[in-house]
């Protein structure tokens, strides 16, 4: 049996796409359009519900949601932002220590079933750490938007990001 090099370096140094970003390889302004985007199923929202235990009649009954302002189901929010900070990832905290904080989540309009969902992430601002020198944050805006370009979801996150070279 030969082994697996599950190395992500080494992978990566094979060709493979990097997936994520060293401390220096950030930039206050830049802005990531993650890729691919998410068409939200029926399925994927009442899966979410079941497995969170979040059982209100909008996400996952079709008579309530009909009577309801919307006129039909809507998708659960943190499920929303579950996607988009998945989406993310091979962006932003691929290689993360951890993150440190989210702050600021809002859903200015409602995300429907059948809805494709585009995120993007601009980075805020890029500190380095005072205490440890192999590290620092990196604070972002991620945005989600809807096929129509509504803006459904959007959130700030505090990151913490190795650096490449360490002397």
């Amino acid at each position: 049996m030969t082994p697996v090099d599950t190395d992500q370096s080494a992978r990566e140094a094979s060709g493979a796409h990097p997936y994520g970003r060293y401390f220096e390889e950030f930039e206050a302004g830049a802005v990531y359009k993650h890729w691919p985007a998410k068409t939200v199923t029926e399925y994927d929202d009442h899966l979410f519900c079941l497995l969170t235990m979040n059982h209100h009649p909008l996400h996952i009954n079709d008579v309530y949601a009909a009577g309801s302002q919307q006129g039909r189901n809507v998708v659960v929010g943190p499920y929303v932002y579950s996607l988009a900070l998945g989406m993310s990832v091979s962006d932003i905290s691929g290689k993360a220590i951890a993150n440190l904080a989210t702050e600021e989540l809002s859903h200015p309009a409602p995300v429907f079933h059948g809805d494709t969902l585009f995120a993007e992430t601009e980075v805020l601002e890029v500190r380095e750490s005072r205490s440890k020198p192999d590290r620092g944050t990196v604070k972002v805006h991620t945005r989600v938007l809807n096929q129509d370009g509504v803006l459904v979801a959007e959130f700030k996150r505090l990151v913490l990001v190795p650096k490449r070279n360490v002397a």
